[in-house]
């Protein structure tokens, strides 16, 4: 699915992948985070299939112009994991609603492990 917005020079058409690269790039980005990683091991299996797997760890759904976004990662032990928790909802969300100029409703941060 893909998010449909329209302006005065035509439709625009966002998908669902490239807002997932967008987020994870944001996610990978933030001060505490390793890496974005896949949740169940279909997940994994998927990315190695394809080509490019550029939203790795990152899941998106649309409902309208709403935008949900749940993502996997492994936080650099030794950082408050609330704290960049936090930090990577709120990157996440400024640079998706930039990125679309749609409304992110939330950014659901799923820690699956640490590393040194």
């Amino acid at each position: 699915m893909s998010v449909i917005t329209s302006n005065a020079y035509g439709k625009i058409s966002i998908s669902d992948l490239a807002i997932a690269k967008v987020a994870a790039q944001a996610a990978v980005e933030s001060y505490g985070i390793v890496d974005t990683v896949a949740r169940r091991f279909s997940d994994t299996l998927a990315e190695l299939l394809k080509k490019d797997a550029g939203g790795k760890g990152v899941r998106v759904v649309t409902s309208g112009n709403r935008i949900t976004i749940d993502v996997a990662v492994v936080v650099k032990y030794g950082v408050s994991i609330a704290a960049v928790a936090e930090s990577l909802k709120e990157g996440v969300k400024y640079k998706v609603e930039r990125f679309t100029g749609m409304i992110v409703d939330s950014v659901n941060v799923n820690i699956v492990g640490l590393k040194p």
